[in-house]
């Protein structure tokens, strides 16, 4: 159900289906998005209908409110084109933070720190993505904070700091567009499915389109689905990774993972990745401890996700996952992005290994790339 879906969501579903653990979600489909724009940007009558009842239903799933001020659900809103392609709305985390779920959200997880970092990364996510302030205003205002405080990490910002942060991204955002920060929690959902319906259209996602001929009916999906944590202490932990070795097709789990981190915090640059296997580290040298060392009975869980997905799409798969006090949580498959060395390896392999045949291994290498 791709092109309903979208890729993003038609591989959660597919995850869901085979047993492994996603968080609960659910997806706005393509249709919708075409309607969209079909209809001056409006949606169908029923839309809101529907949505708000599946947001019960992840309510219920969680038992957590959406808004709710001692209880709050919180939720990602992800874009999920057919296609993966460049120009998408980045995603959006902690949907659903305001200044009384906040104080919800400490109390529940027994940790202010979290919970005013967790409602700052929401606001510079929401700032950017949503509401068009560019990225660097806010990490100004971070760095500052931290040249003030003589610290280097963010992980270093204490929950006093995190809490005049926030304010401090609020008043940016009153300055920039001259309103308040959204706090009605439908009021946010709204703005970031808009958000990804419109990002639909803009310049570069409209030149990829052209290039590569993609027509412009497809339309993207958006994904919502409901908050893990992998920054609530050293039990957790978010990375990426790819089944195997996309450079060279070696069959070794590859990947990177942070302790104690969201998602953006492993591709932004801020802290230090750690390898996700013993195998990596040595072979990239580094310094600091594999979660194959850190926590492995997690690393082990993850061993037979690779597995089964292997298996289950019979090809390399990249991933992106969370490890919340220790549970493991998979955020997205798709197929991975290879070189053609390692294309080949991974067709001649996986063929020894009778995960596909002969002639679907043959197929694997493009025709213009079988002369590299």
């Amino acid at each position: 159900m791709r092109n309903l879906l979208g890729g993003k969501g038609a591989n959660l579903a597919e995850m869901s289906s085979i047993g492994l653990p996603v968080p609960p979600g659910f997806t706005i489909t393509t249709q919708v998005c075409t309607y969209y724009y079909d209809h001056d940007e409006s949606y169908p009558d029923d839309l809101e209908d529907q949505v708000s009842k599946a947001v019960k239903a992840l309510e219920g799933s969680m038992g957590a409110g959406f808004g709710d001020k001692s209880n709050p659900l919180l939720v990602s809103v992800r874009s999920g084109a057919r296609v993966s392609m460049p120009g998408m709305m980045d995603t959006v985390l902690n949907l659903g933070l305001n200044d009384e779920t906040v104080a919800g959200l400490a109390a529940k997880s027994g940790d202010e720190r979290f919970a005013w970092d967790s409602y700052r990364r929401f606001i510079q996510m929401y700032g950017d993505v949503v509401l068009g302030i560019p990225h660097h205003e806010f990490e100004d205002i971070l760095e500052q904070h931290k040249r003030d405080e003589n610290i280097s990490l963010d992980t270093d910002v204490t929950a006093a700091g995190w809490k005049d942060l926030v304010g401090a991204y609020k008043d940016l955002v009153k300055q920039e567009l001259g309103h308040s920060f959204p706090q009605d929690v439908n009021e946010q959902l709204w703005g970031a499915v808009s958000a990804v319906f419109k990002s639909w259209q803009t310049a570069r996602a409209v030149a990829y389109r052209r290039i590569h001929e993609i027509p412009e009916s497809w339309g993207t999906a958006v994904n919502i689905q409901c908050m893990v944590f992998g920054n609530m202490g050293e039990d957790c932990a978010t990375g990426v990774a790819f089944t195997r070795d996309p450079s060279t097709g070696e069959n070794y789990f590859y990947g990177e993972y942070l302790i104690n981190a969201q998602g953006e915090d492993v591709v932004a640059g801020i802290r230090t990745p750690q390898s996700l296997s013993l195998r990596g580290r040595e072979k990239d040298g580094g310094v600091l401890p594999s979660m194959e060392e850190t926590m492995p009975e997690v690393y082990k869980q993850l061993c037979d996700v690779r597995l089964t997905l292997e298996k289950h799409y019979s090809d390399m798969q990249d991933i992106e996952f969370t490890v919340q006090q220790g549970t493991l949580y998979m955020l997205q498959t798709r197929t991975g992005k290879r070189t053609t060395a390692a294309a080949l390896r991974i067709a001649v392999e996986m063929v020894k290994e009778g995960l596909i045949s002969k002639e679907e291994g043959l197929l694997r290498i493009e025709p213009g790339e079988a002369g590299k």
